[in-house]
C-alpha cells in the first residue's frame, strides 16, 4: 500500500524542483527526502522522478502519483473539514470568488442561501482563478466563482484537474476612453484603432489579452498604468493617462469623465463560471449555492450562459 508521507514528500519535490528545495520546505535532512522517495519506487517496482545535476523531473509514473497525492490531500481536508463540523455542530461552507464578479453576482445570492440555509456559516475569500481553482481542487474552498478569457476552458470534462466547471455568463468587454477622446462618441470600436493609444491595465490577465491581440493586429502594446482594480484603471483613464478595455460587471459604478465604447464583433468576453471538486462524496450545500447563481445568472442575462 502507498504510503502517505511518501507521496507528500514526492509532491514536495514536484513543486520545488529538487531534493534540497523540498526538504527545506518540508523540515527535513535532503538524505530523509532522498531514502523516502527511493523507498517509494522500490515498493513500486519503477522510478518515479528522474535525477541529474540540473534537478529532478518527474517520470510519467511519478505525475500520477503527484496527481494521486493532490486528490488524497483534498480527500483528507474535506474529511478533516466534515469532522470539525460535526464538532462544532454547524456546517461551513467556503466559496472564493473573483472581485467583479462577486460583487456583480454575489450579494442577492449570498442573502437568499444565508435565507434558506440558516444553519450554515458561510465564508467568503476573494482570490483570482488561478489561486482558487486549486483551492477547490486541495479542499480548502467547496467552490469557486472564476473565471477565463477566449480560448480554452479552466478545466474540460475528463481532465486530471478533479473538478467540474459550470459557464454562468459572458461578461463582454468595452472601450472605456477619457470624454472628450476623439473617438468616444463611436457606438463600437476595434481595438486596432486604438494602436497608438497609451493603455491603462485593471488587470494581467487583460494585457495578456491585449498583448495576444496587438500581436496579431501588427502593434506594439504601449502601457502606462498597470492596477489590479478596474475602478483605478478608470479614474486614470479620467486622468488622461490612456485608455482602457474593461468587463462589463466592472463598469458600475459609472466613472464621471469617461466614456465606454464597445468592442466591434466579433466582441471579446470573459467567461464567468463556477468551479466544483467531481462528486466525491454529497455536497448539498455547495450545489444549492451553485443552483442559486445559475438562476441569478440566466435571470441576468436572459437565459444561460
Amino acid at each position: 500500500m502507498l504510503d502517505v508521507r511518501r507521496l507528500t514528500m514526492l509532491k514536495a519535490v514536484a513543486e520545488h524542483g529538487s531534493f534540497n528545495r523540498a526538504a527545506a520546505a518540508l523540515l527535513l535532512t535532503p538524505s530523509a527526502v532522498s531514502q523516502q522517495i527511493a523507498a517509494l519506487e522500490r515498493g513500486l517496482g519503477t522510478t518515479v522522478v528522474e535525477r541529474s545535476t540540473r534537478g529532478v523531473r518527474l517520470t510519467e509514473a511519478g505525475r500520477l502519483l503527484v496527481d494521486a497525492a493532490v486528490a488524497v490531500g483534498a480527500e483528507l481536508r474535506h474529511a478533516e473539514e466534515r469532522i470539525g463540523r460535526l464538532r462544532a455542530d454547524r456546517p461551513r461552507l467556503t466559496l472564493a470568488t473573483f472581485t467583479s464578479g462577486g460583487r456583480h453576482l454575489l450579494p442577492p445570492v449570498l442573502a437568499r442561501f444565508a435565507a434558506a440555509h440558516p444553519e450554515v456559516e458561510l465564508r467568503i475569500v476573494e482570490r483570482e482563478p488561478e489561486d482558487s481553482l486549486p483551492m477547490v481542487r486541495e479542499g480548502a474552498a467547496d467552490l469557486a466563482l472564476a473565471y477565463h478569457f477566449d480560448g480554452p476552458l479552466p478545466v474540460v470534462p475528463g481532465d486530471r484537474s478533479g473538478l467540474e466547471w459550470t459557464p454562468l455568463m459572458a461578461d463582454p468587454l468595452s472601450v472605456v476612453l477619457r470624454e472628450n477622446h476623439p473617438l468616444a462618441g463611436r457606438d463600437t470600436l476595434d481595438l486596432s484603432e486604438l494602436a497608438d493609444e497609451p493603455w491603462v491595465l485593471g488587470c494581467a490577465k487583460t494585457e495578456a489579452f491585449l498583448r495576444r491581440h496587438a500581436l496579431l493586429a501588427g502593434f506594439d502594446l504601449r502601457v502606462a498604468g498597470s492596477t489590479t482594480d478596474y475602478f483605478f484603471a478608470r479614474s486614470l483613464v479620467a486622468a488622461g493617462v490612456g485608455v482602457s478595455l474593461v468587463p462589463m460587471v466592472a463598469l458600475d459604478p459609472p466613472q464621471p469623465g469617461t466614456r465606454v465604447v464597445p468592442v466591434g464583433p466579433p466582441r471579446p468576453a470573459r467567461h464567468m463560471g463556477l468551479a466544483l471538486p467531481r462528486r466525491r462524496h454529497p455536497r448539498p450545500y455547495a450545489d444549492a449555492l451553485a443552483g442559486l447563481l445559475r438562476a441569478h445568472a440566466d435571470a441576468a442575462t436572459g437565459g444561460p450562459a
